[in-house]
């Protein structure tokens, strides 16, 4: 049977710091040499949480970027300048 490791204060120190700046769980495993899991699950005994991540409000977007907008309608300056704005290659003016 595999004897249990013995976490040093430096080990903890570094999954802490490393988890607080945003790195992942296998970074953090790579650094210690040890697995992924490993380092995930003494991070969970340690609460070593990720930083927040902001999130952006849906209503910052434009309308153009939202995925559940409308279609735009026939002709509408944005779908057809993609169309008529550039030559066509091949065909001179």
């Amino acid at each position: 049977m595999p004897q249990a490791r013995q976490w040093t204060e430096a080990a903890d120190g570094t999954i802490l710091d490393m988890r607080r700046s945003g790195c992942s769980w296998a970074e953090i495993g790579r650094v210690l040499n040890l697995s992924r899991n490993t380092v995930i699950e003494r991070g969970r005994r340690l609460r070593a949480a990720a930083p927040v991540r902001v999130q952006v409000a849906a209503c910052t977007r434009s309308r153009r970027e939202d995925p559940n907008r409308d279609a735009l309608p026939a002709g509408h300056a944005l779908t057809w300048g993609l169309l008529t704005d550039a030559a066509y290659p091949g065909i001179d003016p």
